[in-house]
């Protein structure tokens, strides 16, 4: 392989690494970014897009772990929704919003609102405990409401104190986002930069390889005149 082909193959192969390059950060720029977690009695939720626009008014169908339908919800003008579960089983928040742009939320029976995970947890040791279920199940509700006594916050108080706390969970979350994101463009970048640096010493090491068969073959010639005979 001589230079010049060597040198087309590296620069089609670095063409390619920038065309590839491009479609990856088109693709991360418009990556769906979706949470929920629970909030109070509700399960609040939010769809965008890692470049900071929101699925505005965007249907959400709530799906149960078989896929069968058990709801369904809508974002608002700042892409956050609500629903309020009823059944201690698995919710999963499904979005379709096009162009390959699908949001799927996983929320667990541990994550769902206190009352709806305690009774999930209290279902799961019946099934494992059998007959000592019914008392540990009584001595769970007895706890429950002693300490509901102690901490005698009014529902007005809880709805503040929720609010609040939702209220600074939620930039801490984009926040999150915004750092996985940036690591993604970091790891890209690093990925082509790492191939681009091998392609660039393998064409220095061919490069190089070429020259001296190159000098090799010029000296030939050379050393075959010095040893011909002279002739009377």
């Amino acid at each position: 392989m001589n230079t010049t082909v060597m040198t087309r193959t590296v620069a089609a192969t670095l063409v390619a690494l920038a065309i590839s390059f491009g479609a990856s950060t088109q693709a991360l720029a418009h990556k769906v970014v979706a949470g929920a977690y629970a909030s109070g009695d509700h399960i609040e939720g939010e769809i965008g897009f890692s470049d900071g626009s929101v699925a505005k008014n965007q249907p959400v169908d709530v799906l149960a772990e078989d896929g069968s339908k058990i709801g369904e919800t809508k974002t608002g003008e700042d892409g956050t929704f609500t629903f309020k579960p009823t059944k201690p089983i698995v919710h999963i928040f499904h979005a379709d919003m096009g162009g390959g742009h699908i949001a799927n939320i996983r929320i667990e029976v541990a994550d769902l609102p206190v009352d709806l995970a305690a009774a999930g947890a209290a279902g799961g040791g019946a099934a494992v405990g059998g007959g000592a279920a019914p008392a540990a199940a009584a001595d769970a509700t007895t706890a429950a409401a002693s300490a509901a006594t102690a901490v005698a916050l009014s529902d007005a108080q809880k709805t503040l104190l929720l609010q609040a706390v939702s209220n600074e969970i939620k930039p801490l979350r984009k926040e999150i986002i915004a750092l996985k994101e940036k690591d993604d463009l970091q790891s890209i970048l690093g990925g082509i930069g790492y191939i681009a640096g091998l392609f660039g010493l393998w064409f220095y090491v061919s490069a190089r390889r070429s020259q001296s068969k190159q000098t090799a073959t010029m000296a030939q010639p050379s050393v075959s005149a010095q040893r011909t005979p002279k002739t009377a």
